[in-house]
């Protein structure tokens, strides 16, 4: 069964390699927007300082400076097992114990506008990368939620807190399991929160995030409350990088 699978008895058979001499950075800022990642390049003083290879192609990892501090900052990929795969490869690329992750994410809740920020409290765990990092439970805590919460109080970002729902399978979000999760309290639905926040306890990281209230399915027929070629309010609104980066600026003091 997926829920024995976490073994803390025995070491693991590959382990991800760190790298005591790799470049120092703040913090590192995570986005699954090629959109974005776009935007990033041309709008700030980006250095390539490191990156990492997979089957599907190189990956760079660059380096902004910002009002004083260093962040890393690269394209990830969409589902728990390959960001958290991404993370892991960092260690021997990068030196920071924190990680700024955002994106988009479908709504539960009629009421919750679209393009508004959420903010996790703790992800259900409807995948199967989070047994392999923590003992068996429906949930795991997004420990960093609090101090998310407050960043957007500060800075008078309008935002909702809740519970999400990590899925591994968004083609099977069926109707029985959507009432289930929203009756229980989830306010969103996504494919990475509890596999990331299980890896970094595992770890000994920081992980904080937030969703940008995307597709929605509170409603008598899903709804994709994007029109074709929109990017302002969604996952791709580059808006969101503004608030992420800031956000890495806020825990880095």
């Amino acid at each position: 069964m997926i829920t024995d699978s976490f073994d803390n008895k025995s070491d693991a058979i590959i382990n991800p390699r760190i790298n005591e001499n790799a470049p120092k950075v703040d913090a590192c800022i995570l986005t699954f927007s090629h959109v974005i990642e776009k935007f990033v390049l041309e709008n700030y003083d980006c250095k390539q300082i490191a990156s990492f290879w997979f089957a599907t192609g190189n990956m760079p990892i660059y380096r902004i400076d910002y009002k004083g501090k260093s962040f890393a900052f690269y394209k990830t990929y969409v589902g728990a097992p390959a960001c958290v795969g991404t993370i892991e490869d960092t260690l021997a690329e990068i030196s920071t114990d924190k990680y700024i992750v955002f994106g988009g994410a479908g709504c539960l809740d009629k009421e919750i506008a679209h393009g508004k920020v959420m903010v996790p409290t703790a992800a259900y765990r409807d995948e199967g990368t989070s047994y392999h990092y923590a003992p068996a439970a429906d949930y795991v805590t997004v420990k960093n939620a609090d101090i998310v919460a407050k960043f957007m109080e500060e800075n008078s970002i309008p935002y909702v807190k809740g519970k999400t729902w990590t899925t591994d399978s968004f083609y099977r979000e069926t109707i029985n399991n959507f009432n289930k999760h929203k009756a229980d309290g989830c306010i969103s639905v996504e494919m990475e929160c509890a596999g990331l926040q299980a890896m970094c306890d595992f770890r000994g990281l920081n992980f904080y995030t937030f969703f940008t209230s995307g597709d929605l399915l509170d409603a008598p027929k899903w709804d994709s409350r994007q029109k074709d070629g929109e990017i302002k309010g969604t996952q791709h609104d580059a808006g969101h990088f503004d608030i992420a980066i800031e956000l890495a600026r806020y825990v880095a003091q």
